[in-house]
């Protein structure tokens, strides 16, 4: 069997903010089937280097990337790339929910709508309810879409800031630390979800969380001051690192 090709690949990309190197020649590869965690120390420059996938770093004024990251073997960096539409197809979840000021309604039904992906109300209302069913609030938020999307509690508003990143049906979503703000039960939900999402899309979460990463995901990459120490199969990682900067990291000796 041929492996499949990744879905999205980074190589030889650096991230600068003015003079400062934030990220150093990381090479890397991301595919559809798995959840990709990145870890290490803060300050690391691993939500730098998420950020590079859907060019979130366009958006800060001093940051300058330089290197090829292709999204289907496209490059997302080329002056033909819409980046609306690859946002749409490279969702992102904040570390802190982010809801808009706006009903549970339409905080997921915004996307869909500005992209044209509904025909009528019923349509709209088909791919909010799927979206809400997928990131595993439908049944707690379907007598109350009119309600805000703020008033929900935090676990809840992360739940519906997935949805809102699933509802243009994306074909990546990069996920930037998003259970560090809640409670260990709200995080075992978030967690279960990109369990049931695995597969559907590709994945990319950033965790400082160890055992997070080795709960949720099947590849990890570890960074540590920039650069791209080691990345391979996640039960590998953390059973027998082969670079000693990783083994330190993981039994606690720094980070």
């Amino acid at each position: 069997m041929t492996d499949a090709p990744p879905k999205m690949s980074a190589r030889d990309v650096s991230v600068f903010y003015g003079d400062k190197q934030a990220v150093k020649n990381v090479s890397i590869q991301i595919d559809m089937d798995k959840v990709t965690a990145f870890i290490g120390p803060s300050g690391c420059g691993k939500s730098t280097f998420l950020r590079t996938f859907n060019r979130m770093n366009d958006t800060v004024a001093s940051a300058r990337v330089e290197g090829l990251v292709t999204l289907d073997g496209e490059d997302i960096y080329s002056p033909a790339m819409d980046v609306v539409q690859l946002r749409a197809r490279v969702g992102m979840v904040f570390q802190k929910p982010n809801p808009f000021p706006k009903s549970i309604f339409e905080n997921v039904a915004y996307g869909p709508r500005i992209h044209g992906l509904a025909a009528s109300k019923p349509d709209l209302e088909g791919i909010v309810e799927s979206a809400l069913n997928r990131a595993g609030l439908w049944e707690e938020v379907k007598d109350r879409l009119q309600d805000s999307g703020t008033a929900l509690s935090g676990g809840q508003q992360q739940r519906l800031c997935i949805a809102r990143a699933i509802a243009v049906d994306p074909e990546v979503i990069l996920m930037d630390e998003p259970a560090s703000a809640l409670d260990p039960i709200a995080t075992a939900k978030i967690e279960e979800l990109i369990g049931e999402l695995r597969g559907r899309y590709a994945i990319v979460i950033v965790t400082h969380n160890m055992q997070q990463a080795a709960r949720v995901s099947q590849r990890t990459a570890f960074f540590h001051l920039g650069e791209l120490v080691e990345y391979g199969e996640t039960d590998a990682m953390f059973t027998a690192p082969r670079m000693e900067r990783t083994k330190d990291y993981i039994t606690g000796r720094y980070g």
